[in-house]
């Protein structure tokens, strides 16, 4: 995924190819992880120093972003979601189906492995810390100016029921003009996406990084930080080694030497953050493991938009630590959910640094009633450490080509070779 990352598939006409390619965003030559690293450092140093009348100016900054960005998480999911779906439906017909439902499955296996395992150790681990008014910034010592209430057009819930419900919808339907409004409407979605949250985001995060210093929170907070980044670092570990056992039971080949393989996939994408930017190193390092070159050509662009089992993982984990710290409620049956329904979110985000963890923060608030500051302090967490989690997804694609060979049982249809591949446009 995911710099931050992730990303949108159109395996359909090439018109929508085209207009598409047409929307992916110019990469900064500085990226958005230095800046988000810059700004929180900023805001601990200058949040020792800054008088509380500068500082309020900054509050009602993120006052305002955050209206903003509550106003726009629901259209953010019908936006994408929806067309998502509905582009599920087309292309290599048993192919694709069996592909992505490997794909989910996979992705939903590492939320449960990470949801498990946080559960059991970060209790431990966080050893009792608290941030008791992260979802009180009223309460706190840096009072903004002025609120602007931004009223959403209608809830999280509501445009995630009404995303599945037209994006199945769209499967049953000839292609026309309704899905490619839906297709505008995603170009139009990212394009708001690019031009005004991820610019912002920074200046947003310096914000909230201030006012926890000035509150006495953030040493609490960078505890929590590298605390689960370590497990989170070591987990990525135990899902790949897990995948490769599998490929190599597929594949009848070491999965030891499977995995060493994908190496160069694995090291592209840790540099680059990016899965399409690592697509044709993946295609590469999945055919010298003995994969079809009719699979991996189809399996490997589409995993990378689809599959973002390193980006579940992330973000379940981080997830339930934030739950700890704020001292939320751990409801099981919620989480699992979460788990499930971040795994169809996932497969909707948008080719755009950051795309992952802004198309996961409608679910964040609906399942688990996250606040505008908690979701802050996920979209940090998860870009510190962004490019772990896609080199794990990219590394995964390979584990997953290897099980879609094994399952076509050595035979490659015609219509699979003659497919347009999905166009994939950043992760």
């Amino acid at each position: 995924m995911n710099t931050p990352t992730d990303t949108a598939v159109d395996p359909s006409a090439s018109s929508d190819s085209s207009s598409a390619a047409a929307a992916a965003p110019r990469r900064s030559r500085f990226g958005l992880l230095p800046r988000i690293l810059i700004a929180i450092l900023l805001g601990i140093v200058l949040g020792l120093v800054m008088p509380e009348a500068i500082a309020r100016v900054f509050t009602t900054f993120n006052g305002v972003f955050s209206g903003f960005l509550g106003f726009l998480i629901p259209l953010i999911i019908v936006g994408l979601v929806t067309p998502a779906i509905a582009e599920l439906g087309h292309g290599a017909g048993k192919m694709l189906a069996a592909t992505a439902g490997i794909a989910y499955l996979s992705t939903i296996v590492c939320g449960l492995f990470a949801l498990a395992l946080s559960l059991l150790l970060l209790p431990r681990m966080l050893g009792g810390a608290r941030i008791d008014s992260l979802e009180n910034p009223e309460d706190s010592a840096i009072a903004a100016f002025f609120e602007i209430e931004i009223p959403p057009v209608f809830d999280v819930m509501t445009a995630l029921v009404l995303s599945f419900c037209l994006g199945i919808g769209l499967t049953l339907v000839k292609k026309g003009a309704l899905q490619e409004s839906f297709v505008q409407l995603r170009t139009i979605i990212v394009r708001i996406i690019e031009a005004i949250i991820i610019p912002l985001l920074p200046l947003y995060i310096f914000g909230m990084f201030l006012g926890l210093t000035m509150n006495g929170q953030i040493w609490t907070v960078i505890g929590t930080f590298l605390t689960v980044i370590l497990l989170v670092l070591g987990m990525t570990v135990v899902v790949l080694l897990a995948q490769y056992a599998v490929a190599g039971w597929a594949m009848g080949r070491n999965p030891l030497k499977m995995l060493w393989t994908m190496l160069p996939a694995y090291m592209t994408a840790l540099g680059t953050s990016s899965s399409a930017a690592t697509i044709p190193v993946t295609t590469e390092c999945t055919k010298r493991n003995g994969i079809p070159d009719a699979i991996a050509d189809f399996v490997v662009p589409l995993c990378a938009t689809i599959h973002l089992s390193g980006s579940t993982l992330k973000i379940t984990t981080f997830a339930v630590a934030i739950m700890i710290v704020t001292g939320m409620p751990l409801n099981i049956g919620a989480l699992v959910g979460f788990v499930f329904m971040l795994g169809v979110v996932m497969i909707a985000a948008p080719g755009v640094p950051g795309g992952a963890i802004m198309a996961a923060a409608g679910v964040l608030a609906s399942v688990l009633g996250f606040g505008e500051a908690a979701v802050g302090l996920m979209i940090a967490a998860y870009i510190a450490i962004d490019s772990f989690g896609t080199a794990t997804n990219v590394t995964g694609d390979g584990a997953i080509a290897a099980l879609v060979a094994r399952f076509s049982r050595g035979r490659v249809s015609g219509d699979l070779a003659a497919q347009h591949h999905p166009q994939v446009h950043g992760v």
